[in-house]
């Protein structure tokens, strides 16, 4: 980040740039501060500001309610305008560089009195996002979402398959389940045929026996 020379500011530069850039510096009444930061192609950039104005009566920078903050980005190469706002003393400003080159981000404060001798002193935290994509982390990031689910369905299956067969192991049991009551019930019915067989012989044998004898 670079200063930009406007009337009646004194000259002032940044030994680098980063990709988050703080500093604070001094404003009077009608001046414009103006920074060149060269950007990439499709950079998101964020910067967040803070003005506090110098109070006689408490001999100190303080928050004013009535001071607000001019912010004004443009293209260096092609004037295209960026961001143009007005905002409180306090708060942001986004946009995404459209071309690659050097930006102008320039604030002022909303005083426009030429004889006020309002003094502000003004925070500037500027953060520069990623320039494009990361289309390899992206790809290997679908690779391991894409093998999870490839796990997440080869155990699915795995559950199916588990409960197929215990269905079958179910249906296998039930079958043989009923099965077994079944050859309970005929061989119950089997011993009573029989024993009542049994019975009807015995009584006839003991009556013809019974006969036998007083024939005699």
């Amino acid at each position: 980040m670079a200063f930009k020379h406007t009337p009646s500011l004194v000259l002032l530069l940044l030994c680098s740039a980063l990709a988050a850039n703080a500093l604070h510096f001094y404003l009077d009444a009608n001046e414009k501060r103006c920074f060149i930061e060269e950007l990439p192609t499709d950079t998101v950039v964020e910067g967040h500001y803070k003005a506090l104005e110098w109070s006689e009566k408490q001999q100190s920078y303080i928050s004013d309610e009535n001071l607000g903050i001019h912010v004004e980005v443009e293209e260096v190469e092609t004037g295209h305008t960026v961001v143009k706002s007005k905002g409180p003393s306090e708060g942001k400003f986004t946009f995404t560089s459209h071309d690659a080159g050097d930006h102008s981000i320039c604030l002022s404060t909303n005083y426009t009195s030429w004889f006020s001798s309002t003094h502000i002193r003004l925070y500037l935290d500027i953060v520069v996002g990623t320039t494009r994509p990361d289309s390899e982390h992206d790809r290997t990031h679908v690779s391991e979402i894409a093998a999870k689910v490839r796990d997440l369905n080869q155990k699915l299956e795995d559950i199916r398959r588990e409960q197929q067969y215990q269905r079958e192991r179910e249906a296998d049991y039930r079958d043989l389940s009923e099965m077994t009551n079944s050859r309970a019930v005929w061989y119950s019915v089997v011993q009573i045929v029989v024993l009542i067989v049994t019975c009807v012989w015995q009584l006839r044998h003991l009556k013809n026996f019974f006969e036998d004898r007083k024939s005699r």
